[in-house]
């Protein structure tokens, strides 16, 4: 079906981000999709399990090692979320074609305004991840030219350059020699991947989070419709039913994205406890050491996962709260001059609302605000406890 303005502006952002990776719910899920998320999919796994050997086998200090243990957890997020939402493509087929039914049947300037808003706040979280992304990407591909370390001369040639690279291969490369053009083909191909990783990881994020926001706004519609009912209604079986039906619809489409990404937020909050911990204490390290460059690139990437796991949190809360405000739009309606049958399907409907749909991680962990500060404590506790055995 055709867009329209409104359309373009909710989910552009989003196809330019995911339709390189196959995972764009409104793509032709054809062969070519299919070969797309293999080749990205395939991609992040080579980087983690190549930062993984990294990690075990070679003897790099230890602002190396960190780096690649971070790594490691993003690409291994990026792999999950690609294969979880192909795995799960039907749930967010469904979540994307719902939103564009919605957009197209946009009749007064108070949804358009609604609508917009909510899609305008998933484009600040797209662009804001995205962003600060690419930033820690192209930090780690520009760190030996910054520090300007005489290995990485563009006309030098030695036989354990492999551990001069942006993400060191001393032991996956060993004592291989590189010459120049290898080197640089090395570092561009290294660059690519930290890149598919950032959409795979954040990339996939904006996805999830923007059509969940648009629930959300969908919800705000409803709470609109439930308080002025009765007010103009002439017909007030049929409209309840609607209402209600539209209440059943839009709770049934939140537990679907909810299966999509259960298991990979559980991945992710022990990803995003574990990274920041870590990454934290690499920024300790720089601070000692007065190491500016990798200040820098330490709180690039501790800022690109506070960011993802605040806005998970985030939109998980605002989901919840937008669902539990269906009671009380409810109770701002003329109620009481409803026969009694009316005000029995309202008592209904009401504790209906009282058990909102929810962000899950593992299908066990509520996601929002307090898991948040729950999740920066822990990490800070540990972090602090990490400090002190180095300070000993």
């Amino acid at each position: 079906m055709p867009w329209n303005d409104d359309i373009v502006y909710a989910m552009n952002p989003l196809k330019f981000l995911t339709l390189p990776l196959g995972t764009w719910p409104l793509q032709k899920y054809n062969t070519f999709s299919l070969i797309r998320s293999i080749i990205c999919g395939s991609s992040s796994a080579v980087l983690m399990i190549t930062m993984f050997l990294e990690v075990n086998f070679n003897n790099d200090n230890a602002y190396v090692k960190l780096d690649e243990l971070m790594l490691m957890c993003c690409a291994l997020l990026s792999v999950l979320k690609i294969l979880f939402f192909r795995l799960y493509a039907d749930k967010l087929i469904r979540n994307f074609t719902s939103a564009v039914t919605d957009y197209l049947a946009i009749d007064t300037e108070e949804k358009r305004t609604i609508m917009r808003r909510h899609a305008f706040m998933g484009r600040i979280i797209s662009y804001s991840t995205i962003i600060l992304g690419y930033l820690a990407s192209t930090l780690f591909i520009l760190m030996p030219m910054i520090t300007g370390d005489k290995n990485a001369e563009v006309n030098v040639s030695i036989k354990n350059q492999a551990a001069d690279l942006p993400l060191p291969l001393t032991w996956t490369l060993g004592n291989y020699y590189i010459s120049t053009a290898l080197y640089f083909m090395i570092i561009l191909v290294q660059y690519y991947l930290l890149l598919l990783n950032s959409n795979g990881n954040v990339g996939s994020d904006s996805l999830f989070l923007a059509i969940t926001l648009h629930i959300c706004g969908q919800m705000e519609l409803l709470k609109i419709d439930f308080a002025n009912y009765g007010k103009k209604s002439k017909n007030m079986n049929k409209d309840f039913s609607l209402l209600i039906s539209r209440h059943r619809y839009l709770m049934e489409h939140a537990e679907l994205l909810t299966e999509v990404i259960s298991i990979v937020l559980l991945v992710q909050m022990f990803c995003s406890c574990f990274v920041i911990c870590f990454v934290g204490l690499n920024l300790v390290l720089a601070l000692k050491a007065h190491d500016t460059i990798m200040f820098t690139k330490c709180i690039s990437a501790m800022m690109t996962f506070l960011v993802q796991l605040f806005f998970y949190s985030f939109v998980g809360d605002y989901l919840k709260c937008q669902m539990k405000d269906i009671a009380d739009s409810m109770y701002s309606c003329n109620w009481y001059c409803f026969p009694f049958k009316f005000v029995r399907n309202f008592l209904f409907v009401i504790m209906r609302s009282q058990q909102p749909v929810q962000l899950l991680a593992g299908r066990y962990f509520v996601v929002n605000i307090e898991t948040y500060m729950t999740i920066l404590k822990s990490s800070l506790s540990y972090l602090s406890v990490l400090r002190v055995m180095i300070d000993a």
